[in-house]
């Protein structure tokens, strides 16, 4: 057995709280995946928008059509551009694994741990560890649903999930995606700009449901121009055939095969507290398989400590990195701890279009009792998006009339996610809406106008808005 001050779980966010500062304590890094550094580095959003800049080059000559201008369609070269993500992000792996186990207070475990009691850790090879504190960082993984067929010879090899889709060789000529939330609407976007013929099957009405309903709506429409889109469908059975697999899909029509040549499931990712029995470590979790932690990232295990997928719902790698900061700071300050901060947590969806959200819905505004001003404003409004010859993009607002600051933004359209962080600052800081739209300059004629413009149309003094979705 082997005692420790400190023994991290997973190294993602979990490994970067390991700095000088800790430089005193032994520590024991555990950590079974395939590759060092987590899901961002590896499998997640480095790699994925790393397929996504070249996919927005992809789909130049439609932009370009708009505007008086005809672009050759590019040639996409998959395995190269494959090798290129990977030939530079694997290295970077390697080479934080090595500095990671060359560390003198750092003891690296590159295998599978699970809690046999309170603070103690059994691995896969029987070693035993056990320490002063713990901090479960382990992640999440993807939902597979239970599907017949899937499993199959001849069919397993054709399915994937969002940890092994971008290390295929070849580009597939069809292939199907179930789901319809952000992983779904990234790969689509990514493979269908390509060049593949992308079917979506989505169990819902919508695509993205979890956005706003405008966003939503706007989304699932502008889908369906580069996707087949079928809603409210599930896949009943997976058949492999001759070169691919044909895939039952059970709609309001009834029951139609499709054939592809791999089949993605992005139904979503589960936290990975169950691969670890945090219940034999004293640690809850909630229905959904999270550990359940307080205000300072604290389980309800005395000396263990949570951040990232493994507990939080939002499972984005900004939100991990905040909660490493603050799981950091509550180890060294344990009669000091500090908050986790998740009053206004930003994603963003890199699909076509891009979208970008922080904050309340209307519909969860209106849910909560606010006296809600709602604007949305067309990038088409605006001298930029004119330029562009926009079509079907904007930015909406909501607002708390008692407070005049802003509850919610939403954005769809080109460069969304940069468009937000205006808006995500004035609503950490609590600047009010007047203030952000007449208290500074806008550059005109910046695509940032449409966000002054939907500011600037917020009624904050009309009959407030109290049901309804008819912004």
């Amino acid at each position: 057995m082997s005692h420790f001050d400190l023994c991290v779980i997973g190294s993602g966010s979990g490994n970067s709280l390991i700095d000088d500062r800790l430089g005193g304590w032994s520590v024991a890094l555990v950590d079974d995946g395939p590759t060092f550094g987590g899901t961002c580095l590896n499998r997640g959003c480095i790699p994925t928008k790393m397929f996504v800049y070249p996919a927005e080059l992809c789909r130049t000559p439609e932009a370009a059509a708009r505007v008086n201008v005809t672009a050759a369609r590019p040639v996409v070269d998959f395995a190269g551009l494959r090798d290129r993500i990977f030939g530079r992000l694997d290295p970077i792996s390697a080479a934080g694994e090595a500095w990671r186990a060359e560390a003198s207070h750092v003891t690296l475990y590159r295998q599978t741990g699970r809690f046999i009691a309170p603070r103690t850790l059994e691995l896969a090879d029987g070693t035993v560890l056990t320490a002063d504190r713990f901090v479960l960082a382990a992640g999440s993984r993807p939902v597979v649903p239970a599907i017949a067929g899937l499993d199959a010879p001849g069919a397993a090899e054709r399915v994937h999930t969002s940890d092994t889709i971008m290390r295929i060789d070849d580009l597939p000529e069809r292939l199907i995606i179930l789901g319809g939330g952000f992983i779904a609407a990234e790969f689509a976007h990514v493979f269908s700009a390509f060049g593949t013929d992308v079917t979506i099957v989505n169990r819902s009405g919508r695509l993205l449901r979890r956005e706003d309903e405008e966003i939503s709506r706007r989304y699932t429409a502008q889908a369906r121009r580069d996707l087949r889109v079928l809603l409210d469908a599930v896949i009943e059975r997976v058949r492999p055939v001759e070169g691919g697999l044909a895939v039952d899909v059970r709609g309001p029509g009834g029951v139609q095969t499709l054939d592809a040549d791999l089949l993605l499931i992005a139904a979503g990712r589960r936290p990975n507290g169950d691969r670890l029995d945090v219940a034999a470590a004293g640690v809850a979790t909630d229905e959904g398989g999270f550990v359940v932690v307080d205000e300072f990232q604290r389980t309800t295990a005395e000396g263990v400590w949570a951040l990232g997928d493994v507990c939080s719902r939002w499972q984005l790698k900004h939100v991990a990195n905040h909660e490493a900061r603050v799981v950091a700071h509550n180890l060294l300050h344990p009669d000091a701890p500090v908050a986790a901060d998740h009053r206004f947590v930003p994603h963003a969806v890199y699909a076509h279009p891009t979208i970008a959200a922080v904050g309340l819905t209307e519909a969860q505004a209106i849910e909560r009792g606010l006296e809600v001003a709602v604007a949305v404003q067309e990038y088409a409004t605006v001298a930029y998006g004119w330029a562009m010859a926009d079509e079907g993009h904007c930015v909406k607002l909501v607002a708390d009339r008692a407070t005049r600051t802003l509850v919610g933004a939403h954005i769809i359209g080109p460069h969304a996610d940069l468009l937000s962080q205006p808006l995500i600052q004035a609503m950490s800081t609590g600047l009010d809406v007047a203030t952000m739209a007449r208290g500074q300059y806008w550059i005109h004629p910046a695509l940032t106008e449409v966000v002054e413009n939907a500011l600037l149309a917020l009624d904050l003094d009309a009959t407030p808005r109290r049901s309804g979705l008819d912004a």
